[in-house]
This record gives C-alpha cells, sequence and structure tokens, in this order.
C-alpha cells in the first residue's frame, strides 16, 4: 500500500511543468496577502464565523439534516455579495495600496522598512522629550502586526513621513487632532485624531486618566506599542500587552522601543519569505563549509 502510493506520488511530480509550479507560488502568495488584510481585530473575528458557518454546513450535508442544510447553503450564497458589500472599503484601500506599490515591494522583498522604523523612533523619542518638558500631552501607537485599520476611521488619514515637529504640532494644545491619538505604521504617520478604546481593567490607579486608559486599552485589544505623555506631569509611559511601565527616561523609552519594534520582530522571524529564504540558504552554506 505504502509503495502504491510513494510510486504515485512520483508520477505525479514527474507530470508537474513550470506553470504549475508558477501557479501554486501565485495562489500561496495571494493567500498570504488576503490572511494578511484579515489580521485586524474586526475582521478576524468576521473571518472566524465564516469557517464556523463552513465546518456547520458541511456536517449538515455528511449527516444528511436536509433542511439546515438547505437553509445555511442559502445564506451561504446570499452571505458572500454581503461580504463584498461589507468589505468594501478595505477592499478598495487593499487594491488601492497594491496599485501605488512595485513588484518588489508586492511580494514583500522591499528592504529599508527597518531604517524606517529606526527613524520614527528617534522621532517620537526626540518628540516625547520636548513634550515632556512643556506637559503637552501626547499618545502615539505603534502598530505591529495586528492591523489597525478600524480606528483610522475615527480620525484623520495622513499617511505623512514622521519628524519630531510633526508629532509636537499634531500634539500641540490647539492643533485641531491634539485631543486624538496618533498611529504609526511602518514608520510613518498613518492617521491622527483616532479615538482609542478605553482599558476594562478595574484594577488600574485612580490617578491614571483617559489618555493613559487608552493607551492601556490599545495595547490590551491589539499587539500594538503606546507611548504616552502626561498632560498633568510630562511623565512618558509606554503601554504594551495591557500593562503600563511608567516614569520612563527619555534614553529608557528609546531602548523599550528598539527591543519591541526592531529587535523583537527579527527574533520572532523573518521579515518575509524572500528573507527566510535566504536565510536558509545562507544557513547550508555554513554547515557546508564546516
Amino acid at each position: 500500500m505504502t509503495t502504491t502510493l510513494f510510486n504515485g506520488f512520483l508520477t505525479s511530480l514527474m507530470t508537474i511543468k513550470l506553470i504549475d509550479v508558477v501557479d501554486i507560488l501565485v495562489v500561496a502568495c495571494l493567500l498570504y496577502k488576503v490572511i494578511s488584510m484579515i489580521r485586524a481585530t474586526r475582521t478576524s473575528r468576521i473571518a472566524k464565523s465564516i469557517v464556523l458557518l463552513l465546518v456547520v454546513t458541511w456536517v449538515t450535508s455528511v449527516l444528511h439534516m436536509n433542511s439546515l442544510y438547505f437553509i445555511l447553503s442559502r445564506i451561504m450564497e446570499i452571505g458572500f455579495i454581503a461580504l463584498v458589500i461589507m468589505f468594501q472599503p478595505e477592499l478598495r484601500r487593499f487594491l488601492e495600496r497594491v496599485g501605488s506599490k512595485s513588484l518588489k515591494e508586492i511580494v514583500g522583498a522591499g528592504r529599508g522598512e527597518s531604517q524606517e522604523v529606526d527613524r520614527a523612533i528617534e522621532a517620537v523619542v526626540t518628540a516625547c522629550e520636548s513634550m515632556s518638558k512643556t506637559r503637552t500631552g501626547a499618545l502615539i501607537v505603534f502598530e505591529r502586526n495586528m492591523l489597525l485599520d478600524e480606528y483610522f476611521k475615527t480620525g484623520t488619514v495622513l499617511d505623512a513621513s514622521i519628524s519630531d515637529e510633526l508629532l509636537r504640532n499634531i500634539f500641540f494644545p490647539k492643533a485641531a487632532l491634539h485631543d486624538g491619538a496618533v498611529i504609526l505604521r511602518r514608520g510613518r504617520v498613518a492617521a491622527a485624531g483616532c479615538v482609542l478604546p478605553l482599558s476594562e481593567n478595574t484594577h488600574l490607579s485612580s490617578d491614571l486618566g483617559t489618555r493613559h486608559r487608552a493607551g492601556i486599552g490599545m495595547s490590551e485589544s491589539s499587539d500594538a506599542v503606546v507611548v504616552i505623555v502626561s498632560e498633568e506631569t510630562g511623565t512618558i509611559s509606554a503601554a504594551l500587552g495591557g500593562m503600563l511601565k511608567r516614569h520612563l527616561a527619555p534614553r529608557t523609552l528609546e531602548r523599550l522601543l528598539t527591543n519591541e519594534l526592531v529587535n523583537g520582530q527579527e527574533d520572532r522571524k523573518p521579515a518575509n519569505f524572500y528573507e527566510r529564504f535566504r536565510g536558509r540558504l545562507t544557513r547550508k552554506g555554513d554547515r557546508r563549509e564546516k
């Protein structure tokens, strides 16, 4: 039995053509991009519900539960159109993003993203140090793996190059966007004036205001790193994983952000398929030399 399966597998391999390999790679890339697109919190919940509905529909078909299967199959037919309508803004943004990038950026082989994050960290630390001295309140969110698109609509989309001057102008007390949060994506100012969810933790210190509770709430509902400057005391804090680190010196903040956003990402996994493939080739070459 095993030999028959193995021979069948070899026969199938012999019939594979170059176009078949290209076909598989294209499908894999499309699936990867679709999964990346639905990683936003609200979208991922809907995706889980869809998967559950598919499983239930399949079970009712296997068990010949005809009435329930008929209802669920009709829901699936209408549901596809409903999903297109529901995710129309996300689909449009995705297509616009793909159309505005080069082929190298689309497949994720672009370099320099780490340098953009380094510059963003430097700008944030400089701006926070200045705003701490003037006691200017600030709320800055570093997006990581979990997309925060759902919070963009609560503020103003900017997509601007980051600088400490821009951050200080946004959080200037008389500026229109100073009350909300700034969301940074890939080293750029993606949106400003955004409303963040408040923490549901009932054990937080009573001296924490709305800005700190929003920063903690954002870190609870996502993997983002949030930097907060207190308007009352000028204290610099950082929230991650629902925990708040207070009374940070500028250099301490810089080390924390570098560890979480640069070193932490590199330790988790290589940035993309291209980097992973190149890393494997390098490791094989090193072993051969030994």
